[in-house]
């Protein structure tokens, strides 16, 4: 038995090392899960070495390094400059199918001074809830496009907007996008991110499909900044690779690259995972991170503090 445990945390390591989940299939689904597979390594490796099971010991050490260099680094600030530049507090969520609390929404923007809110899953009863919640009046720009079901997308900022639309999936699933205009600081692009959900074996094609339909990072052009539900670890070799492109993860360079966004609701068997993420690119520094619980939705709202160039 613990033979198999050690083969089994060795084939994990090799799958997460390699980037082996891009073929598709439940490695999409399993692979963002290795926190916790990295965690277990270290308890069969502990558990071989007191039974003396010398070469089973050395199999987990080999997974257990391995799966522990790509996961703990996550906790730790990347100790980068934030930088003097003007500041951009930035909440997204998800509302799951409109039906999160709108007023629990509009505190954290109230209480945080929030000045641009993404918002996945956005439906016309919940524009209607935001507003009656008072948002307007401390996000009065926006870019909505709410739609029944999980669909819709939707910006909400403190300043104005300009070139705003809406970027289609084939999978159906739909991105706000505008450009905003911050004083004193540089215009930015900002994007409501929610790609299709690797929900089953099958649906891992129209995942990656909408993950690559992800605007890259243009370093030398306008500021871009992702925020909303990637669907995706920084275990899935899809988003390491277009976060290669010259972002950066929010919670990763403030070392919370841990902290669980999702599941939040009755899904309490499911070990949390950190599926939303705020993505700035290379030139942007982070200055603050958190993670924060609404009522009535499967996921943990983030909120960033970025630094603009």
């Amino acid at each position: 038995m613990l033979w198999v445990a050690a083969g089994g945390c060795a084939a994990w390591a090799v799958v997460r090392v390699f980037g082996l989940d891009r073929a598709g299939g439940p490695l999409v689904q399993l692979i963002a899960f290795t926190p916790y597979v990295a965690a277990g390594s270290i308890v069969v490796l502990g558990v071989t070495a007191g039974f003396r099971m010398w070469w089973a010991a050395g199999v987990a050490a080999v997974a257990a390094i391995a799966l522990v260099v790509c996961v703990l680094p996550r906790s730790w600030a990347d100790g980068a400059s934030t930088g003097d530049g003007s500041r951009l507090r930035v909440l997204t969520a998800n509302m799951m199918v409109g039906g999160a609390d709108a007023r629990a929404i509009v505190d954290l923007v109230r209480r945080h001074d929030v000045q641009v809110l993404a918002l996945q899953e956005l439906t016309p009863d919940a524009v209607r809830a935001l507003t009656a919640a008072g948002l307007p009046g401390l996000l009065p720009y926006r870019a909505t496009y709410p739609q029944p079901g999980g669909w819709g997308s939707g910006l909400y900022s403190r300043f104005p907007l300009r070139d705003a639309g809406l970027r289609p999936f084939s999978s159906g699933f739909t991105q706000a996008t505008a450009t905003i205009e911050v004083p004193d600081g540089p215009a930015v692009a900002v994007e409501s991110v929610h790609p299709c959900a690797p929900i089953s074996p099958g649906a891992a094609q129209c995942w990656r499909t909408d993950l690559a339909g992800e605007p890259p990072a243009r370093p030398d052009g306008v500021v871009r900044v992702l925020a909303g539900d990637f669907n995706a670890t920084l275990d899935h070799a899809a988003l390491r690779r277009f976060i290669a492109t010259g972002y950066r993860d929010a919670a990763d360079a403030r070392g919370r690259g841990l902290a669980a966004t999702w599941p939040y609701d009755e899904k309490w068997w499911i070990p949390g995972v950190t599926l939303d993420h705020v993505l700035a690119d290379r030139r942007v520094g982070v200055a603050g991170y958190d993670v924060y619980r609404i009522p009535r939705s499967d996921h943990r709202a983030v909120f960033a503090e970025l630094v603009l160039p």
